[in-house]
């Protein structure tokens, strides 16, 4: 999964598809997808405003706080930690083997991993704006 995720791609991503779910057995494909089946797609397409060569955006510890991030999410050999960066420097690590069909919408109920992060002080989320720019971020 890292190495689709991460090195896969050299920018990010437009879309996950449904490649991300090759070798999963058929009935859950089917249940999580419809029976639809979409490629993911990459960013390749972005123009940078002067004109440069766009780079991939690392998100660090240091560098989360300046990033207008929603979640956070940190592919770990047991499970995917899920952070919400305004609010806390670690989250709670989902299993990797968490039936993914389950609702992920009430976060207490999620099928964690024994192993937790040490929790550290949450990041400064500080927003810096100037005249005629704004912070708001197109999201799929």
């Amino acid at each position: 999964m890292a190495r689709h995720l991460v090195d896969g791609t050299a920018i990010g991503w437009e879309e996950l598809g449904t490649d991300l779910l090759d070798g999963a057995p058929s009935q859950l494909v089917t249940a999580l997808t419809d029976g639809e089946q979409w490629p993911s797609t990459t960013l390749d397409h972005l123009v940078t405003p002067d004109g440069s060569p766009p780079v991939r955006m690392n998100v660090t510890e240091r560098t989360a706080s300046d990033q207008d991030l929603d979640w956070g999410y940190i592919l770990r050999p047991n499970g995917i930690e899920v952070i919400n960066p305004r609010y806390a420097a670690a989250g709670p690590i989902v299993s990797w083997d968490a039936d993914p069909r389950r609702d992920f919408t009430n976060p207490p109920t999620w099928p964690l991993t024994t192993e937790r992060r040490p929790l550290t002080s949450p990041p400064t989320v500080r927003r810096t704006t100037t005249a005629g720019s704004s912070c708001a971020v197109a999201r799929r």
